[in-house]
């Protein structure tokens, strides 16, 4: 709760001026609000913001992408449009690229926990029943050997965060090297990328921790991420005085 409780304080800080919207693509099995704390801090650094909501456990991840992408592209038009996807969020996005092109107006993506060679989770427990009826179809794609194996490098300006603490250490005995609990760091890597960071968090949450939100913020505004912060510097950043973006 402590590293939450100053993201709350963003409520009550001043906004600046509308600039470019943001695409906030939550994972399997999690809703919008999964994104709450990055929401407001984007909100507050100027950015329009859409959180669609998507039923991620009742189809295969194409389905999911051809009815979730085109409307939320169409709701940022025709502004710079940018994304932010926490775990399958990313190859939601990455599937629809393959398959429809580079939508227009777009910007830069961070994806956070993205599982973009799948997942030894999914190898190991993809079989159970109870695996399948709580991930549904568009989880049992997300195995090793799956649906992101198919999928081209990526051909936008792409930062990548990846979680190396894990609240699970059951799922994380069957992941080969460091992980958050669900994807491998190694996992989360991808031809194309242009950063790549490595923070101490865990999957479930990664998308309301202060350093991942500040690093966030710092790729869509310049294209690389900043130096990562210890948990007080990315409170102090988020809580105190925006600094204007001079190219806005």
């Amino acid at each position: 709760m402590y590293r939450l409780l100053p993201i709350l304080l963003l409520c009550l800080l001043p906004l600046r001026a509308a600039a470019d919207c943001v695409i906030l693509l939550h994972g399997l099995a999690r809703t919008p609000a999964s994104f709450w704390s990055m929401d407001m801090a984007l909100t507050r650094a100027g950015y329009r913001v859409i959180r669609p909501a998507y039923p991620s456990t009742e189809a295969p991840i194409p389905a999911l992408a051809d009815s979730t992408l085109p409307d939320a592209l169409a709701q940022c038009a025709p502004d710079t449009t940018h994304l932010v996807t926490h775990s399958m969020g990313g190859i939601l996005l990455r599937t629809h690229v393959a398959a429809h092109g580079l939508p227009d107006h777009l910007g830069r993506v961070v994806m956070l926990g993205p599982p973009n060679h799948g997942s030894e989770i999914v190898d190991e427990f993809g079989d159970l029943w109870l695996f399948r009826e709580f991930n549904g179809p568009a989880g049992a794609q997300l195995g090793t050997d799956g649906l992101t194996e198919d999928l081209p490098p990526v051909r936008f300006p792409l930062g990548v965060i990846a979680g190396s603490a894990t609240v699970n250490p059951v799922f994380s005995t069957v992941i080969p090297g460091t992980d958050d609990g669900k994807v491998s760091v190694a996992s989360t890597r991808v031809q194309g990328m242009a950063d790549h960071r490595v923070v101490p968090v865990s999957h479930t949450f990664m998308a309301n921790d202060p350093r991942v939100i500040v690093l966030t913020l710092s790729f869509l505004r310049d294209g690389e991420f900043a130096p990562t912060p210890n948990l007080s510097e990315a409170v102090i950043t988020l809580t105190g005085p925006m600094t204007e973006d001079p190219e806005r």
